[in-house]
């Protein structure tokens, strides 16, 4: 029996992907809801499951290669169903059993022949299908680690990203073996230390998207960017006083972010244009905030987003950005994780960035950029002292956000963070 396998739903607005790779080959057997191929849209990393349970069969996209919803991509073939339930089909295979009688005569072939069991028990793990996820794959080929030598314990008895460092930490604290001193010679094969190298590698969907979406936004929105400095002297000692206590009663740490994005809601409550969106000729005004959190993730930058910040307690807006931190370098954010967002918060000072001028999300209007702290001098009362002062940049669409509320909503964050007070008292 021939299973077609298709591809998927692939969210709203997203009518195409790009074949990244194929996790099953012709031929290898294949478990039913197991990953067989992984599709790159422009927001996220999606996995394609099998129908049903049997041998992979051809394939009938090649990697690279764009496919629409509901296109086909391959086939399993093979396929039976036991007990309500997609298994594979059993290969029979007669023609070594009679060859294997043959010898039996020769008593003295007995323990030759029972030497080779072992290799059977070995190679049944080889037999089970194993399970990789992007980011495992991605970690595996990073650290050169064999997934076979690694033990999972991901659900199912996966391997997760965990799994392959601990291994990779392992190899390296061990002891090199003594039989590596021959590898010596392939080294002439190496190029010469002056020789120019060039690499081409074809940018990913995701990559492409990036590239595209803040191209558009420099080419369409009248975009302008304003700074402030703030002295983040309140908010670490407010951070250092009730760190430890936070994170016993509410399981997450105190980061600065919470701060930042209840000051962005202090700020976009009062100016509702800095938290609108340009459609068509008319201006479309929230009166929720959906704060999209710029993420660094190894296949490039995204952008998820935290429902309902407006509502949320400081501890939920931690551990929301913990959990959508962890998906994105785990490679696991869903398009549902970012789809939406009315305003952006970029924190480039965890890279070390003194002062930028973040672009837009579209179709968003404005975007917060943060920076690293650094203590510098200031006058406070008359007087040179030293304070962590980090800059502060708000680019927005002048289209619809006038200076006056630009520099307005920038001030307000600035002054909220400055005296944390402000957000307990709405002011």
């Amino acid at each position: 029996m021939t299973i077609e396998v298709k591809v998927p739903t692939l969210g709203e607005s997203v009518t195409e992907a790009t074949i990244g790779q194929w996790l099953k080959q012709p031929g290898e057997p294949v478990m039913l809801d197991e990953p067989i191929a992984s599709l790159e849209t422009d927001k996220v990393a999606i996995e394609v499951n099998a129908p049903a349970a049997g041998t992979m069969g051809q394939q009938l996209v090649a990697e690279g290669a764009n496919v629409s919803v509901g296109a086909l991509l391959a086939t399993i073939e093979d396929s039976v169903v036991v007990a309500g339930a997609q298994q594979p089909m059993p290969r029979t295979e007669p023609a070594p059993a009679p060859a294997a009688a043959e010898p039996a005569p020769a008593p003295a072939t007995a323990p030759a022949a029972a030497a080779p069991a072992t290799p059977p028990a070995s190679a049944a793990p080889a037999s089970e299908p194993i399970t990789l996820s992007p980011a495992v794959r991605r970690t595996i080929l990073e650290y050169g680690i064999d997934p076979s030598t690694v033990t999972g314990t991901g659900k199912d008895g996966r391997l997760t990203k965990e799994d392959v460092i601990a291994a990779a930490q392992a190899k390296a604290a061990s002891p090199a073996p003594a039989v590596s001193a021959p590898a010596a010679p392939p080294a002439p094969a190496s190029a010469p230390a002056g020789e120019r190298r060039e690499e081409r590698v074809k940018m990913t969907r995701l990559r492409q998207t990036i590239a595209k979406r803040l191209k558009d936004a420099q080419d369409t929105a009248a975009l302008l960017t304003t700074f402030n400095d703030c002295d983040m002297s309140a908010v670490i000692h407010a951070r250092d006083t009730f760190k430890d206590a936070f994170e016993k009663k509410h399981g997450v740490k105190l980061g600065f972010m919470s701060f930042f994005a209840k000051a962005a809601v202090l700020a976009l409550k009062d100016l509702p244009a800095v938290n609108a969106q340009l459609q068509g000729d008319e201006i479309v005004y929230f009166d929720y905030v959906d704060l999209s959190v710029a993420v660094s993730a190894p296949n490039g930058l995204v952008v998820p987003v935290v429902r309902d910040v407006d509502k949320l307690s400081f501890a939920g807006i931690e551990k929301a950005i913990v959990a959508l931190g962890k998906k994105a370098r785990e490679g696991t954010l869903t398009l549902e994780d970012m789809k939406g967002g009315t305003f952006t918060i970029s924190n480039g000072g965890v890279f070390g960035g003194l002062m930028s001028t973040p672009i837009i999300n579209p179709p968003q209007s404005a975007v917060l950029g943060l920076h690293r702290i650094e203590n510098r001098p200031v006058v406070r009362n008359g007087e040179i002292v030293i304070r962590p002062m980090m800059y502060l940049a708000l680019s927005y669409d002048h289209r619809i956000i006038d200076g006056r509320e630009a520099v307005t909503a920038l001030k307000t964050i600035k002054e909220a963070i400055e005296d944390p007070t402000r957000l307990l008292i709405d002011l």
